[in-house]
């Protein structure tokens, strides 16, 4: 069972259309894997400009880049799984 608390953080730029198409591969997954994004403008905010201004879009899941530039689907996917499962891997 997938955790309803689970939240992504997209740090993307407004007019990116990287940034659109992760959005549209996030939004396609959202009801399957009970997730939550966080949008956040790298544009507002100095620091994160300069830390992901030519890498946009990121997708982060606590403190973990789970990809940028293109969706993983498969990387979203075992991020999720590994955190929520909470099993030893055998």
């Amino acid at each position: 069972m997938k955790q309803e608390n689970t939240v992504l953080t997209l740090y993307y730029r407004e007019g990116c259309h990287l940034c659109e198409q992760m959005a549209a591969a996030l939004y396609a997954l959202q009801e399957e894997l009970h997730y939550q994004v966080k949008w956040i403008d790298i544009d507002k905010d100095k620091q994160l400009k300069q830390r992901y201004n030519v890498d946009i879009p990121v997708l982060v899941y606590r403190d973990e880049v789970i990809c940028y530039h293109f969706f993983d689907e498969i990387s979203l996917r075992q991020a999720i799984e590994q955190t929520t499962d909470n099993k030893p891997l055998s």
